[in-house]
């Protein structure tokens, strides 16, 4: 398989120091074509791409902007070279829709150590309420009833993210839709409702995922916790670890990796090799995330925080180019 060469090329040329490279640009005269999502905070991780590549040489097209199902069909379709945040394990159907292994190929992984899940204010958790499975009692799910209905309002999902598919099989696994309200539409609209009632006071349910700014404001173990799940059980009958910190979130623990195809990886040897290079910690995307929660929001910001990224990690960044560069 193509994938297990260019690892093993890979491996091989980061052992090399002081070799001689002859072309610093080995992607001069290529353009490629990225598809990004349509969450403003994968976009650091997601430029950092952009400007290892274009130092390679490579023109880097505006980047097409999709909802994250859309993306992976982009790809596997050829309406797009790669995709830089797929998640491997909660977008699953999406890669299987859109080609699967006969087509895509997944780099990486990218970023490592995922997770996502349900969360409660912590006032609330302590005095009992620990368990997903616990809302199943109209008396307890009535404490985050936001609208007056009585049910629990959970601050979800949106459609096409592929979270929304996990979290709606957990409402009919876990016999929870006479007491729960999965509210979808514009995350960060919900959000921000809910970090108001949290400010008033009141029991607050949602859903959310790391790295993101939410867990920057909202911080788990301090304001709120996170839920356990009854037990694991994943759409479709898919198997994955979703343990973490000794908790079952009921969502696999994932990582993110740069989705393409074996053509584009074929035609491109250098950005194939820079793709299996590439590796950032989530700790790094969850501190740029909670400046853009803080403010820093605009094009311009993230681009200087793509700059300081990369002065403050110069030695892992040249390393990349120089696996890229090699022969």
């Amino acid at each position: 398989m193509f994938m297990k060469t260019l690892i093993a090329a890979v491996l091989a040329t980061t052992a090399l120091t002081g070799a001689t490279l002859a072309n610093d640009k080995p992607g001069e005269g290529v353009t490629v074509r990225p598809v990004v999502g349509l969450i403003a905070e994968e976009y650091f991780q997601s430029r950092i791409v952009f400007h290892a590549l274009e130092d390679l040489g490579y023109t880097v097209a505006e980047p097409l902007e999709a909802e994250i199902q859309t993306a992976h069909l982009a790809v596997g379709t050829g309406d797009a070279d790669f995709y830089p945040i797929q998640w491997k394990n909660l977008q699953q159907a999406f890669f299987d829709e859109s080609g699967g292994d006969d087509v895509l190929e997944r780099v990486g992984p990218f970023i490592s150590g995922m997770v996502q899940g349900y969360l409660i204010d912590k006032k609330t958790y302590d005095s009992g309420v620990t368990n997903l499975g616990d809302l199943k009692d109209p008396a307890i799910a009535a404490k985050f009833d936001a609208d007056g209905d009585g049910k629990a309002d959970l601050a979800g999902c949106v459609p096409g993210w592929g979270c929304e598919r996990v979290i709606e099989h957990h409402l009919t696994e876990y016999g929870l839709r006479d007491t729960v309200t999965h509210n979808q539409g514009s995350y960060n609209a919900i959000m921000a409702d809910t970090i108001a009632r949290y400010q008033n006071g009141e029991p607050i349910f949602y859903y959310t995922w790391t790295p993101y700014w939410v867990s920057g404001a909202l911080v788990p173990g301090k304001d709120v916790e996170w839920l356990s799940v009854p037990y694991t059980s994943l759409p479709d009958g898919v198997e994955a670890e979703t343990t973490f910190d000794g908790k079952n979130l009921g969502f696999a623990v994932d990582n993110m990796y740069i989705l393409t195809t074996d053509k584009f990886l074929a035609d491109n040897p250098p950005a194939a090799k820079l793709f299996a290079a590439m590796n950032i910690n989530i700790n790094d995307i969850s501190a740029q995330n909670k400046k853009m929660a803080d403010g820093e929001d605009k094009s311009a910001d993230i681009d200087r925080h793509v700059s300081e990224w990369i002065a403050a990690h110069q030695a892992d960044y040249d390393s990349w180019l120089a696996a890229a560069r090699a022969d």
